[in-house]
């Protein structure tokens, strides 16, 4: 769905005392494991030659998140080379009750970390730097970066540039080898049991589910759980995204857009909608659904796929990435998943995977409580270069991977095992500060990929025998091959990005619509089958009781604005 608003005109103390977070400091003083090229009373900036002054960054990243050691190598050598010490604050709570909090209070850390369902929130209440004006003056390798872009990452309200989107700007060739988007997901098992079959529908799909929990109704002594449908938080995609997908269209959130007309529809109600939910609503009467799936929160989500006894999911790939590691450390590599872009009619051509687009509206902004956003725009302008890339995607040269004679970069089997193992990646990885900043993707001059996920033979030599041998089975090389190739975006494309803007009628009708689904498409899901249809009906008329069109108005809009001016 379209990520939800709310209104924080009125926060009350209570909520200030409910909200917990943890806070971080990231820069480590022994420098025994770092080289450093500069003093530490200076460091070096962006403009060659420039020194600049050593700073403390307070970061708060919108997402729950685990603090780096404090020895983290990778850190230690920002803080004696550029000078920066990053001290991070994950959220812990409700992330609209903390950014309430904040507005309420006026405070801010110096960056935080805005998505299309926040940033408004923020540019609403007067709390971000505008950066094109520091950008153009003091961050040369930021203005490459962005300047193809340009209208892109401005506020459609004010023509400002406040968030530097962490994703989507691609460099020299790419491949895409590991598919981070949609799926309805299904364990490896699953399919090596049944003979590998190339499974289309979502009938296929649950039938196959349904065969292996019978045969395997525990997994190491738990109980096998068919399907898992997440539902906690911004993250309810996983229960409101699969229809639009099930009919041959990407991801726009909570609509489908006529890529001819370029014209949105609101798809809850739609026949198509109910044929799913109708379909979770039978597999739930099968027993296949996770009797705690309406209940359970993200941590607990992740921790059922971590054990290894949950067969199948529709969710994001980047979602439950952590979960996968976890999975591969405990060297449980039948029990990951592999990706299918299911559809009601095997006539129907999938459409899960998308070409690479700008993630705008989401990522780094700088807050107005930043005593020199000029000094932390530069940072990361010198993170945005070839050298400070590869440090944060590959790591250290011979600790962390190696350089070929022919010059590419791999990793010996023991780093790949590094690279993998989340508790390594805590004091060897600034993983937290890469994810979220700006950074090139694709391929460096030198022609290596920017990370180990896309340098294909490194993906492929790091996988696992099983993993070789089960997409062989397949006649794939990678996860991406389950997937038809991604045609051209439409220009407009995606409109899950767009900014409703805080308390506007769109994106009032977009919460309330939003509480209405998440109150009774469990209810219709978990009804006796002969009660579905009346739980549906009663859904529908609940929906339409909402200015829906106020959002629809609001999408077309912009799409009509995106097609006009990101020619």
């Amino acid at each position: 769905m379209m990520l939800r608003k709310r209104n924080w005109l009125v926060v009350l103390l209570t909520v200030l005392l409910a909200v917990s977070f943890t806070l971080t400091g990231c820069g480590g003083s022994d420098s025994s494991s770092s080289t450093s090229t500069s003093g530490t009373a200076t460091a070096t900036g962006s403009a060659a030659g420039e020194k600049l002054d050593p700073i403390e960054i307070s970061f708060f990243i919108s997402d729950p998140g685990q603090a780096p050691t404090p020895d983290n190598k990778i850190y230690k050598k920002i803080k004696e080379e550029l000078g920066v010490t990053c001290n991070f604050e994950f959220l812990v709570g409700d992330k609209n009750q903390k950014i309430g909090v904040m507005i309420a209070g006026g405070e801010y850390p110096d960056v935080v970390t805005v998505g299309s369902d926040t940033v408004s929130k923020f540019t609403g209440a007067g709390a971000l730097v505008p950066l094109e004006d520091i950008i153009e003056k003091s961050a040369p390798n930021l203005k490459k970066h962005f300047d193809p872009f340009k209208n892109k990452v401005k506020d459609v309200e004010d023509g400002h540039f406040y968030a530097m989107p962490g994703y989507g700007v691609y460099y020299n060739d790419f491949s895409i080898n590991v598919n981070e988007g949609p799926a309805f997901f299904i364990q490896k098992a699953v399919l090596k049991d049944a003979g590998y079959p190339k499974v289309k529908t979502l009938d296929q799909y649950f039938d196959l589910i349904e065969k292996y929990k019978a045969k395997n109704p525990t997994i190491d002594g738990q109980p096998t759980i068919g399907f898992e449908i997440l539902s906690e938080g911004w993250r309810d995609f996983c229960l409101k995204n699969p229809p639009q997908h099930l009919i041959g269209h990407p991801n726009d959130g909570g609509v489908v857009v006529n890529s001819e007309t370029n014209t949105a529809e609101f798809f809850w109600d739609k026949d198509y909608a109910k044929r799913y939910y109708k379909k979770i609503n039978e597999i739930n009467a099968k027993g296949l659904l996770d009797p705690e799936t309406f209940t359970m929160n993200f941590d607990q989500y992740i921790a059922k796929l971590s054990s290894g006894r949950v067969l199948g999911m529709f969710d994001q790939h980047w979602n439950f990435n952590n979960a996968e590691l976890t999975l591969k450390t405990q060297k449980k590599f039948e029990r990951t998943y592999a990706p299918l872009p299911l559809v009601f009619d095997e006539d129907t051509r999938d459409y899960y995977m998308d070409r690479p687009v700008l993630n705008v509206n989401t990522g780094y902004a700088i807050t107005k409580s930043a005593k020199n956003p000029e000094r932390i725009v530069k940072f990361f302008d010198a993170l945005l270069t070839e050298e400070w890339q590869t440090i944060l995607g590959w790591g250290i040269k011979d600790e962390d991977y190696k350089v070929g004679d022919d010059g590419m970069f791999y990793m010996t089997p023991e780093q790949r095992v590094n690279y993998n193992d989340q508790t390594w990646r805590l004091a060897n990885m600034a993983h937290t500060l890469w994810y979220y900043a700006p950074k090139m993707e694709g391929t460096f001059s030198d022609g290596n990929a920017t990370g180990p996920g896309g340098q294909p033979k490194e993906y492929y030599d790091a996988l696992d025998q099983y993993d070789k041998d089960f997409f062989k089975a397949y006649g794939y090389d990678q996860q991406s091959d389950f997937f038809s190739p991604a045609p051209e975006n439409r220009i407009s494309y995606p409109a899950w990005q767009i900014d409703l803007v805080d308390g506007s009628p769109a994106s009032m009708a977009n919460t309330k619509v939003g509480d209405i689904a998440t109150k009774y498409l469990p209810k219709a899901i978990l009804a006796k089958p002969d009660k579905f249809d009346s739980v549906w009906d009663e859904y529908v008329n609940q929906l339409h009781k909402e200015d829906i069109q106020a959002y629809v108005d609001r999408i077309n809009d912009q799409l009509k604005w995106r097609a006009e001016n990101w020619k």
